[in-house]
C-alpha cells in the first residue's frame, strides 16, 4: 500500500454542502471588481444633468407640500412638537388685532400722501395707538397660551411659545406657514 496516495477501491464521494453555507463557488477577484465597477463620470453630463435637477425638484417640492401641511417630519426645529401644533391651533382658531398689522400700515401709508398735516397726523396717531392695542392683545395671548399649554403638558413646557404665537397671530391666516389646520373659533382641546 503506497504511504502517500488513496486506495484505488475506496470510492471518494463529493462532501455534502451544508445547509447554512452559501452554496455557490466564491467568484474570481476579477468578476468582482467588473460586478463593481461604475464609472465616475457619467458618459451624458447634461443628462445626468438634468436627471439630478429633476429629482432635487421632486424632493424640495415634497418638503414644501410637506411643511405646509404641517408635517413633523419637514417641520424646522423652531415649529416642532406637540406643545407648538397646540400654539399653532389655538392662534389659528382665533381673531387676533395683530393680524390686522400689516393692511393697517398700508392705509397709513396711502394716507401719508395727502397734503393736510392734520390728516397725516391722525394717521400716525392711529397708527400708534393700533400699535399698542396689538401689543395688548399680543400679551394677553402670550398670558391665554401659557396657561392653556401648562394645564393640558403640565409646567415646564411653555418656554419660547410666547414668541412664537405673538409672531404667528402678527400674520395674516393666508400668509402663516404651516398653514392652518383649524377653521376659526374652533380651539384645540
Amino acid at each position: 500500500m503506497p504511504l502517500f496516495s488513496k486506495p484505488k477501491d475506496v470510492v471518494v464521494q463529493p462532501e455534502p454542502t451544508k445547509a447554512n453555507g452559501k452554496g455557490a463557488a466564491t467568484p474570481k477577484r476579477s468578476q468582482q471588481v467588473a460586478r463593481n465597477q461604475r464609472p465616475l463620470v457619467p458618459t451624458d453630463r447634461k443628462e445626468a444633468k438634468k436627471e439630478s435637477r429633476e429629482q432635487m425638484a421632486k424632493v424640495r417640492e415634497e418638503q414644501r407640500l410637506g411643511f405646509e401641511r404641517g408635517d413633523e417630519r419637514y417641520l424646522p426645529a423652531r415649529d416642532k412638537g406637540p406643545v407648538k401644533r397646540y400654539v399653532r391651533d389655538y392662534v389659528d382658531a382665533r381673531l387676533s388685532v395683530a393680524m390686522l398689522m400689516i393692511p393697517a400700515m398700508i392705509v397709513v401709508i396711502i394716507l401719508t400722501f395727502f397734503e393736510s398735516m392734520d390728516v397725516r397726523l391722525i394717521a400716525n396717531v392711529v397708527l400708534w395707538a393700533f400699535i399698542a392695542v396689538a401689543i395688548l392683545d399680543c400679551l394677553l395671548l402670550s398670558f391665554l397660551v401659557k396657561r392653556r399649554i401648562t394645564a393640558k403638558f403640565g409646567p415646564g413646557n411653555t418656554k419660547g411659545v410666547a414668541w412664537y404665537a405673538s409672531m404667528r397671530a402678527a400674520q395674516l391666516p393666508f400668509m402663516r406657514m404651516p398653514k392652518p389646520q383649524t377653521k376659526l373659533f374652533q380651539f384645540p382641546e
